[in-house]
């Protein structure tokens, strides 16, 4: 299902300031060497990403699903002087590209990598996070979404990515494994009365959670 007509989406990237050099770079790099290009959140979502950590000045990010680390480069920029961005990655190729990246960043100091199993590296990490960014398997996201809950402070914002998973979440009954798990967190999140939610038609789609 094309969620997205291309001809908006280029006209739309036409109005977007254009990304800095390293995100350039980021870009091409997973375009032309990584086998999941699709999983880049890209230019458009890659700005508002960038502007949602501009608009609350976080201290403490939680990113979960590194990537090549484009994402975390546009988080990064909102960052309060004194301020960190965790990131996780399963997979140690994508994390050491992605901190290869970070590492010719000017903001390189307040990113910190982590590679491993998310579920077991979030309950380690002692910080009030002012924003997470969910991003990884899509089985997790309940998980995911329970472990870091209780430690998002009071409006804090929890940013959920793929929530339409390619339009197979607007499915009755999915198919596949991801999808199913798409519909069911979306259908939790909906049902959960600890947060606000705004489902915004970008891309994949993606949830913005205001913790009450």
């Amino acid at each position: 299902m094309q969620l997205i007509n291309d001809e908006l989406e280029q006209f739309a990237q036409s109005l977007t300031t254009a990304e800095d050099a390293l995100q350039q770079e980021v870009h091409r790099y997973t375009y032309a060497e990584h086998a999941e290009p699709h999983m880049l959140s890209g230019h458009l979502q890659g700005k508002l990403l960038e502007a949602i950590s501009w608009m609350i000045r976080p201290e403490k990010i939680l990113e979960i699903g590194t990537f090549t680390g484009y994402s975390a480069l546009c988080l990064a920029k909102g960052l309060q002087d004194n301020g960190e961005l965790h990131t996780i990655e399963l997979r140690q190729a994508d994390a050491g590209k992605a901190r290869s990246f970070f590492d010719r960043s000017p903001l390189k100091d307040k990113i910190i990598s982590h590679t491993g199993n998310a579920k077991d590296i979030i309950p380690a990490l002692p910080h009030t996070w002012d924003l997470v960014f969910i991003d990884a398997d899509k089985p997790g996201y309940i998980d995911y979404f329970n472990l870091v809950l209780p430690r998002v402070r009071q409006n804090g914002f929890i940013l959920a990515d793929n929530i339409f998973f390619h339009g197979e979440a607007l499915e009755a009954e999915p198919k596949r494994k991801s999808a199913k798990a798409i519909k069911a967190f979306n259908e939790y999140i909906t049902a959960n009365e600890a947060v606000e939610k705004v489902a915004i038609t970008l891309r994949d789609g993606l949830y913005l959670l205001r913790k009450l």
